[in-house]
């Protein structure tokens, strides 16, 4: 950048009143009363002679320009935010490496592994682990000098169907079940001990519809409720200082929100080794409100967790949380006022995350840009989303301005 500028100056200063080099110098050339030719930039505008005769003057704003120019042209996410908050992406070994792996370094000083940890990758047969695709990821981060968190040890999805079924494919007791799940937790974080410093441990284990209370899942329908608590326990037997998260989405909606937090209330009550929540911030350019995210986040910082956003995105479409075709007649292209619309949610979301910066301890995008993003097959196949702050070809967006500049 800074060279392509330097060329353009010299290229406008071509009449004789000065001239630069790539290398930064300036030489100064202009005799008494000769006019430039305008230069403008975020730092210098002028057009003509310095009143005080001296050219020095402008020599030191051009270079001062230039240097600024150069430092905002090696900032990231993780520079603006470094007073705030680890800015972290979720991501496969895939984007491990090329233009994407160049991005995530720069931008980015945490990382979550995508899918390579959940239950069914990772360990999709009794006895038989899957570690490579989550070695890489944790390889990366060390060797870039980022963190981890690890995403997810316990979940009813992507979960494979051996768990829950002996040899006969009968339904395992829960005690069976309990055991199962011990093992996988103790020998997935044990293998990662001291390089993933916090856990998603139990997800999405409240349900959507207000009139029940936890999902009906295989995991409840065999053990109940219990099976919460346990994994919390068992993850924090097998790295005592890791930080153990509870992670959900539509966290911002009163009736959910204040299920997960009477459920997490109980766990306090009762010792179990709980300290953070994931606010998924799974998102869109139309929810939540500004009053909704304040709100969350004070009622779970209060109870003395620490609050992430785990996987954030926003959609340019209003959310929806079950699989379905696509419409004939909606739109598929990202338009003006979408690009606005995320421009403005997106400023919102982060100057509230800025004034929480206390209780705020982390922020993970999901996914790195807009070339790929897990919504373009969800909720509606085949519907290109456009959820994040860089573009498919990895540029930034200017919601990525927004964002940055405060």
């Amino acid at each position: 950048m800074v060279h392509n500028i330097l060329s353009y100056l010299n290229k406008l200063m071509s009449n004789g009143s000065a001239y630069l080099r790539p290398d930064t110098a300036l030489r100064q050339s202009c005799p008494a009363n000769r006019h430039t030719t305008t230069l403008n930039f975020k730092l210098l505008t002028f057009n003509r002679r310095p009143a005080t005769g001296n050219w020095q003057l402008a020599t030191i704003l051009v270079v001062t320009t230039l240097l600024s120019a150069a430092a905002q042209d090696n900032k990231g996410l993780k520079d603006y935010y470094a007073g705030y908050f680890p800015m972290g992406v979720a991501v496969s070994p895939q984007v491990l490496k090329g233009p994407e792996a160049e991005l995530i370094r720069k931008h980015f000083n945490s990382l979550t592994a995508e899918n390579a940890m959940k239950m069914g990758p990772i360990h999709p047969e009794e006895g038989r682990y899957n570690w490579a695709p989550a070695d890489a990821i944790v390889n990366f981060a060390q060797e870039n000098g980022m963190r981890m968190r690890g995403h997810t040890l316990c979940w009813h999805n992507q979960t494979p169907d051996w768990l829950f079924v002996d040899k006969d494919g009968k339904t395992v007791s829960k005690e069976v079940l309990l055991q199962r799940l011990k093992a996988h937790i103790t020998e997935v974080v044990t293998r990662y001990k001291g390089k993933i410093y916090a856990w998603d441990v139990v997800n999405e284990v409240i349900d959507d519809n207000d009139s029940k209370f936890y999902r009906d899942s295989k995991w409840y329908s065999i053990c109940g409720e219990d099976f919460i608590a346990k994994a919390f326990q068992y993850a924090h037997e097998a790295d005592p200082d890791a930080l153990l998260f509870y992670n959900d989405y539509n966290t911002e909606s009163p009736g959910k929100r204040d299920r997960i937090h009477q459920m997490v209330t109980a766990l306090i009550d009762k010792g179990v080794p709980i300290h953070g929540i994931g606010l998924q911030g799974h998102w869109s350019i139309y929810e939540p409100s500004e009053r909704e995210l304040r709100f969350s986040i004070d009622k779970f910082a209060a109870l003395g967790l620490k609050v992430q956003i785990t996987e954030l995105d926003v959609s340019v479409y209003p959310l929806e949380h079950s699989r379905r075709e696509p419409r004939p007649d909606e739109p598929n292209k990202f338009t003006p006022e979408m690009e606005q619309k995320q421009i403005t949610q997106y400023g919102m979301i982060f100057r509230v995350l800025r004034n929480y910066k206390d209780s705020v301890t982390g922020v993970t995008f999901w996914n790195v840009s807009d070339k790929h993003s897990w919504l373009d097959s969800f909720p509606v196949r085949d519907r290109k989303n456009y959820p994040l702050l860089f573009d498919q070809n990895l540029q930034p967006k200017k919601a990525y301005w927004k964002v940055v500049k405060f």
